[in-house]
Parts: C-alpha cells; sequence; structure tokens
C-alpha cells in the first residue's frame, strides 16, 4: 500500500502540520509527522469517542465534527482541527474563489468502509450537502459535493471497503 498525503490545519487554520497516512491492516496505521513514523492502533467505541493506541501510549479521545473542521477532545484540552488532502489544501491556499467546471470526482482522504449512500445518480447537489458517508479509522465521515450540480454517478456500494483517494462517485 502506498501513503496518502494530508495537511492538519490547527489553532483555526494558523498552523498547518504535513502527515502522511498508511493503512497497515483494519484499525492499524503508520502514520508519518516531521520525520518520525508511529504506528497508530484506533478503536471506534461509540459516536465520537475513539480509544488510539500510539506507539506505546494510549490515549481517548473523543470528536466532535462542526462544519468542514472537528473537534478534538483530549484530556481536559479542546483542540481545533480541520485535515485536507494536499489538493484540497492548495485550493484553499489559492486567492480567491475557485468553481470548477465538469465532472469532478467524489473520493475519501482514508481507506475505510461505504457505510451510507445519500445522493443517487441524476439527483440534484448544492455544494457542501453529503453524497455518501465513508467510515475511516472508527469515524463516520460524509463525503460532501464540491459544487453545486448533479450526481452523475455513484461507483462504489454500501459496505464496501475502499483505499484512499478512491474515486467513489462524480458530480457535474
Amino acid at each position: 500500500m502506498t501513503a496518502t498525503t494530508y495537511v492538519a490545519l490547527l489553532d483555526g487554520g494558523k498552523r498547518e502540520e504535513t502527515l502522511q497516512v498508511e493503512r497497515v491492516e483494519p484499525g492499524v496505521y503508520e502514520v508519518t509527522l516531521r520525520g518520525a513514523t508511529h504506528r497508530v492502533d484506533a478503536y471506534h467505541h461509540d459516536h465520537g469517542t475513539i480509544s488510539l493506541l500510539v506507539d506505546a501510549e494510549s490515549y481517548s479521545v473523543q470528536l466532535d465534527e462542526r462544519g468542514n473542521g472537528m473537534r478534538v477532545h483530549l484530556r481536559d484540552s479542546v483542540f481545533p482541527l480541520e485535515i485536507l488532502d494536499e489538493r484540497r489544501a492548495r485550493m484553499r491556499r489559492a486567492p480567491g474563489r475557485l468553481t470548477a467546471d465538469g465532472l469532478l470526482a467524489l473520493t475519501s482522504r482514508l481507506p475505510g468502509k461505504v457505510v451510507g449512500i445519500l445522493r443517487r445518480p441524476g439527483e440534484a447537489v448544492r455544494e457542501g450537502e453529503g453524497v455518501l458517508v465513508v467510515e475511516a479509522m472508527g469515524m463516520e465521515n460524509e463525503i460532501r459535493s464540491p459544487k453545486d450540480g448533479k450526481v452523475v454517478e455513484i461507483a462504489v456500494g454500501a459496505g464496501q471497503s475502499i483505499e484512499g483517494g478512491t474515486v467513489l462517485g462524480t458530480v457535474e
């Protein structure tokens, strides 16, 4: 398998950290951050609560999703966090508002399993509306439309395992 690169936006987007994530086996990942590689075993207990074993250290975190980002509750601290793939990070840095014409692929940043299909081919969709739901690292993540348009194709089925970067569908 190959590692996928992400950009974590911290402190309300004021600070960025680049990380690479490679799935080793279900629930186990190798995460490289600041040149150090860590083995991360993630177990999802219930809605938003995840146990992480990072190398030899154990953590219990709660995730509170808000809009495009989330708040990570760890011990007595709360950390605002947004994770973007490299393409989305470049688009975010670009000046002004970009609009895209034509077909746009819907992908999952992380490997996981499709747990829900919210829109069918031919249905209208607004920018930011959910099209699919993917469970990755014990969390359910909505795959949202990047623009107003219509769903052209859904290329996966509910229950299907996927790799990071897999095209799940298209919107035009």
